[in-house]
């Protein structure tokens, strides 16, 4: 069954079964492949990517559960609010080592930073649970959130 989804803000029709999950259609349908495949069960936080803003695991929402939500990627972050100065951020604190997980960190931060524009280190520590690092650079993300958050882009 053909359906029409928003993502990155363009219609794509789409023909992928609706219980196809998210994380394959961006991947392997529309090629946007800068949303990783980490564990397929939500724990790792690799596939994350925003629904309406709201960060979801792409490896658990099905085609058929997006419904009408705007779908938002990796590959339009920039295009966000202050997804481009997490993006430099993210340089200057030199987060990446391996790079696998940082799609989905910087999604993860940057849904925080829009529903929390100012926030404790309480809360960035609970949006950014659910995003495994294997390179331990959670300290620089950390660092990296609060500067955008401080306003220092």
């Amino acid at each position: 069954m053909k359906r029409t989804l928003r993502i990155n803000g363009q219609s794509h029709t789409v023909k992928s079964p609706g219980d196809t999950p998210l994380l394959w259609l961006l991947r392997d349908e529309l090629g946007l492949t800068g949303t990783k495949y980490g564990c397929g069960r939500g724990h790792c936080g690799a596939c994350t990517v925003h629904l309406d803003g709201r960060a979801a695991r792409a490896c658990l929402v099905t085609v058929a559960a997006v419904g009408g939500a705007a779908v938002t990627t990796i590959e339009h972050l920039h295009t966000r609010p202050r997804g481009a100065d997490l993006q430099a951020a993210w340089k200057r604190e030199r987060v990446p080592q391996c790079g696998y997980c940082q799609s989905g960190q910087l999604m993860s931060a940057a849904a925080l930073l829009a529903q929390t524009p100012r926030p404790r280190d309480r809360e960035i520590s609970a949006a950014m649970a659910g995003n495994l690092c294997r390179c331990g650079t959670y300290a620089r993300v950390k660092r990296a959130i609060r500067q955008v958050a401080r306003g220092e882009s």
